[in-house]
């Protein structure tokens, strides 16, 4: 299974003090500078919808958002151009794309030290209904190659994770670290 259009979401270890407008000007600084590896275009302002994308900083190959989706804030990093390689290649770069934006956050939050990322649980899903359908026989393609990218990306095997069965839902895991992980190791694979 070729999957493409890798999604993970790294959540937000406290969200009760995250003023999302902050983002907006964040994001603006760096499509100025074009401080990622995929082209920065424009954001988005949607933190009017209820658990909704909050803010997004649109790009070409790929977007950011700090997403509130599920009641769950976090740094939302959608792979949107197809990506040559292996899938623990995709896998690996969606996270690595994800951690450097996470680290960066918060760097920029640093002042008031509001914004701090989990090292011990994300989301990983696949953007693509038509590529993964969300059913067992999905999983069951998918769960040995997620483990193994894991295992060698956190550099140990006790982790968790969750699928959530609903066909309406994109496929994907909730992984859950028993050891919290390094951003910054994360972010230079």
């Amino acid at each position: 299974m070729n999957l493409q259009h890798i999604n993970v979401k790294i959540y937000v270890e406290d969200d009760s003090a995250v003023d999302l407008s902050r983002f907006i000007d964040v994001f603006h600084s760096w499509i100025k500078q074009q401080l990622l590896d995929e082209l920065l275009i424009d954001v988005a302002d949607y933190r009017h919808v209820p658990a909704g994308p909050g803010v997004i900083l649109i790009g070409h190959e790929a977007d950011y958002a700090m997403d509130n989706k599920g009641g769950r804030l976090g740094l939302l990093y959608n792979r949107k151009a197809p990506l040559d390689g292996s899938n623990a290649d995709r896998f690996g770069q969606a996270l690595s794309s994800a951690a450097k934006a996470c680290q960066m956050l918060e760097n920029e939050f640093k002042d008031n030290g509001v914004l701090t990322f989990s090292r011990q649980e994300f989301q990983l899903f696949v953007n693509d209904r038509a590529i993964a359908p969300n059913t067992a026989e999905t999983l069951q393609n998918c769960q040995d190659e997620i483990a193994s990218f894991l295992t060698a990306t956190v550099g140990h095997n006790q982790f968790n994770l969750e699928h959530h069965s609903n066909p309406r839902q994109r496929f994907g895991v909730e992984v859950k670290v028993a050891e919290a992980f390094e951003l910054a190791a994360i972010s230079s694979r």
